[in-house]
């Protein structure tokens, strides 16, 4: 706890310094392979606005545009490495052409609400878009509904460290209720989307 405290302080003192550009950097490494949490990158930055010293819709705007370009390069990443590394090597790991070309497929129909739905869940949010590169999903379809995705976690995130300032215990304890409301919201959709899906098909002649 006492190393978390100290991450969280030099965060906090670094994105004064750096200010809206240290909210990008950091969220785009979040966004991309770095293991660096979200969690203790907008919270602090929504304090110091809290504090006067950051604006609220620039931080989120500025955790939003970090985030994008952190899983369009992650995106960029597979889409050109991906799929030849997967032809290559992938009967070594189980992952045939036809492995492919089903993800292909998939990700044509149902990228856009996987992409969204990706970007709410910890522990995928930084992986959706390698799926989705390697599956070469419509780009500005990929983009808008990352976005989209993001911009939700991001503004939680920042009014949580607004209102609640930089007690990280609080944080935590809040974000742990939110992640599990967001899962539920995940489930939800998706199984308003299965329904919605299902009647156009029945609808249809």
């Amino acid at each position: 706890m006492e190393i978390l405290h100290s991450l969280v302080g030099w965060i906090v003192d670094t994105v004064g310094q750096w200010g809206y550009p240290g909210v990008i950097v950091m969220m785009f490494l979040e966004s991309s392979f770095f293991p660096f949490p979200s969690e203790v990158v907008i919270p602090p930055a929504g304090y110091l606005a809290a504090q006067g010293e950051m604006s609220l819709s620039l931080v989120i705007l500025a955790g939003i545009g970090g985030s994008l370009l952190g899983a369009l390069f992650n995106y960029w990443l597979a889409s050109m490495w991906g799929r030849p590394f997967f032809e290559k090597y992938g009967r070594y790991l189980l992952v045939s052409r036809k492995n492919l070309d089903r993800a292909d497929c998939f990700f044509a129909e149902h990228g856009h609400i996987s992409t969204f739905i990706g970007r709410l869940l910890p522990g995928i949010r930084q992986y959706i878009s390698l799926p989705a590169g390697i599956a070469r999903m419509d780009l500005p379809l990929f983009a808008l509904f990352t976005g989209l995705g993001a911009g939700i976690w991001v503004i939680i995130l920042a009014l949580v460290g607004y209102f609640i300032g930089n007690n990280q215990e609080l944080v935590s304890r809040y974000l742990h209720q939110v992640v599990l409301g967001l899962a539920l919201f995940a489930v939800v959709l998706v199984a308003g989307y299965i329904l919605v899906r299902r009647r156009r098909c029945d609808r249809t002649p």
